[in-house]
């Protein structure tokens, strides 16, 4: 009870409005189990001011991906949380806890569904509508599920990104090469460090300085140049010696890139990551300062969000133009291309999204984001995972490389976290290590386990994830249902779908889920087939569709698959 109280009095739980969150640290519960005691950890931590966007108004990353609808829900969520017997199970709606429901001990103990509407009202003005209302808030991906672990989290798929470009159209890392992009936000600012890391040099453009300064605090981003002339200068000579360098231009990208064709200056890769996906609360039009934009905002928003889609057409048509030039033009799944069609940009599908260009090989293969995070606070925790897990995959050189870099390079945002991408059969072999790790007092306290939800069978997202299927059925999105269902009955420890995500409303459905290592017998269990099933979804989706790597591996790895029309 005195741990209840205490951590109601920390969290200044009543207050009713904003306040500094930091999540508990330590081996000692809150809650009247480790289920819970991670989501309270977890959803704390999406708001610590190292890792959340906005934590006073709540919102994670991604323009209005929120950890609650409001201070009144986040107060009713913790004393929810705080109070949740281990045969109960929570239901949230749009970030307000609304129903406790008798389950069982092995349901999951929290379900999440954010900002899902009727296909016929799923649109950005029937949401805004909503919540105005005080009826709805926008989850983004990781935001809205507790599972945000800061800039890391999108890192490695970055770099895998990157990497992958680097292969495909070099032959090669990305040495010598130079990679302009914007947006250094929640996603955006795992840029810099995931170019470095493939060799490469990037110029970073984001019009808020002081997003700027975090990435340069954090050792994301390596320098700062004041001008466009001089991030240029900067960039053609670590091109030329072939050197690492991230290099950050406070300005508007839609400026930038007109200016960077006048001058003939055209690099080796084009693309970018601001929050495009919503005009209103994402993206800066041109023309204005930083200050000026978020004034204009909120006194005219009908005219903010007409300017912010007028510079987009002009910002794709520039990306368009520096591809004819022979620049490398891809996009990053933030729904910039849809937002310029709706300007008249016609062609603005002529350069591919990310994962039809680069991931979809790694998705037939169940490959996809496994993150962690170490409850306890300490990041010795993650150290012995990172360690113990090369001892697990010794032939994973490209893992092995990855933690390494990770190790040397990243800063913890909040609680010590990590991640990597792993494979079917392989996730499960890293939680059971986890919860042996845990059970054998090897690490100070349990582990959770996620991921995102940009995975390979979570997802149905037609200019993103799911972007040129080679069946066609980009849009269907049964599958992110049954990926929410299968977690559901697997009895993962919590559970989340939601429309938006890094495309907006409308674009998108996906689900999430959430494990935790606590070092039980059950644990293990739950971990074992929670971990198994998860990625063999996405085998299924793909060998569905016709991919030969998914049938491939779907036969050699067991997962089955009956055989009805595969065409």
């Amino acid at each position: 009870m005195r741990q209840k109280e205490k951590i109601i009095k920390e969290l200044h739980i009543g207050c009713g409005g904003p306040r500094p969150v930091k999540a508990p640290g330590g081996a000692e519960l809150h809650c009247k189990g480790w289920y819970q005691e991670a989501a309270l950890r977890m959803l704390c931590n999406n708001l610590d001011p190292d890792n959340g966007e906005n934590p006073d108004e709540l919102i994670v990353y991604g323009g209005l991906g929120k950890a609650a609808r409001n201070w009144e829900c986040f107060d009713a969520i913790v004393r929810t949380l705080l109070d949740l017997e281990n045969d109960e199970t929570l239901l949230m709606q749009s970030g307000k806890p609304v129903a406790v429901l008798k389950t069982s001990k092995s349901a999951p103990r929290i379900l999440i569904a954010n900002s899902n509407l009727v296909p016929r009202w799923a649109s950005w003005d029937y949401f805004h509508k909503l919540d105005r209302m005080g009826l709805m808030m926008y989850g983004q991906m990781t935001a809205g599920s507790w599972i945000y672990i800061g800039t890391q989290g999108i890192l490695q798929g970055t770099y895998e990104t990157f990497a992958s470009l680097g292969q495909k159209h070099y032959q090669s890392d990305l040495r010598g090469k130079i990679i302009v992009t914007a947006g250094l936000g929640g996603m955006g600012g795992a840029q810099p460090l995931a170019v470095t890391m493939a060799k490469g040099v990037a110029v970073c453009v984001e019009i808020d300085q002081s997003r700027i300064e975090k990435r340069l605090k954090k050792h994301y981003l390596d320098t700062q140049a004041p001008t466009l002339d001089e991030a240029i200068a900067k960039a053609q000579e670590a091109a030329k010696n072939k050197t690492p360098l991230s290099i950050g231009l406070c300005a508007n990208i839609a400026d930038i890139l007109p200016a960077m064709l006048q001058k003939g200056f055209i690099p080796d890769v084009i693309t970018d990551q601001t929050s495009a996906h919503d005009e209103l609360n994402g993206y800066f039009p041109r023309g204005l300062t930083f200050a000026q934009a978020l004034q204009l905002r909120k006194a005219e928003p009908e005219k903010y969000k007409n300017m912010a889609l007028d510079s987009m057409a002009l910002h794709v048509r520039a990306i368009l133009e520096m591809q004819k030039r022979g620049a490398v033009a891809f996009d990053y799944g933030n729904n910039l291309r849809a937002q310029a069609m709706k300007r008249g940009v016609d062609n603005a599908m002529d350069y591919p999204g990310f994962v039809p260009a680069y991931i979809r090989e790694l998705f037939c293969r169940g490959q996809g984001p496994f993150r962690w995070v170490a409850l306890s606070g300490n990041p010795e925790d993650i150290r012995v995972t990172d360690r113990e897990l090369l001892r697990l995959f010794p032939e994973k050189t490209k893992m092995a490389n990855w933690l390494k870099m990770a190790g040397e390079k990243i800063e913890h945002m909040g609680l010590p976290s990590r991640i990597c991408w792993l494979g079917y059969g392989e996730r499960e072999k890293a939680g059971k290590l986890f919860n042996d790790l845990v059970r054998e007092g090897k690490v100070r306290a349990p582990i959770v386990i996620g991921r995102d939800h940009l995975d390979c069978g979570s997802v149905a997202s037609p200019y993103r994830e799911t972007e040129a299927m080679k069946d066609g059925s980009d849009a269907v999105a049964d599958w992110a249902i049954l990926n929410c269902m299968s977690n559901v009955a697997s009895g993962a420890a919590w559970v989340s779908f939601h429309d938006g995500g890094g495309v907006g409303i409308g674009y998108a459905l996906h689900a999430g889920q959430v494990t935790v290592a606590d070092g039980t017998d059950e644990s293990e269990k739950k971990l074992i087939t929670v971990l198994r099933n998860d990625p063999a979804t996405g085998i299924a989706r793909h060998a569905d569709a016709g991919y030969e790597t998914a049938i491939r591996v779907a036969e050699t790895k067991g997962v089955k698959i009956p055989m009805v029309n595969m065409c």
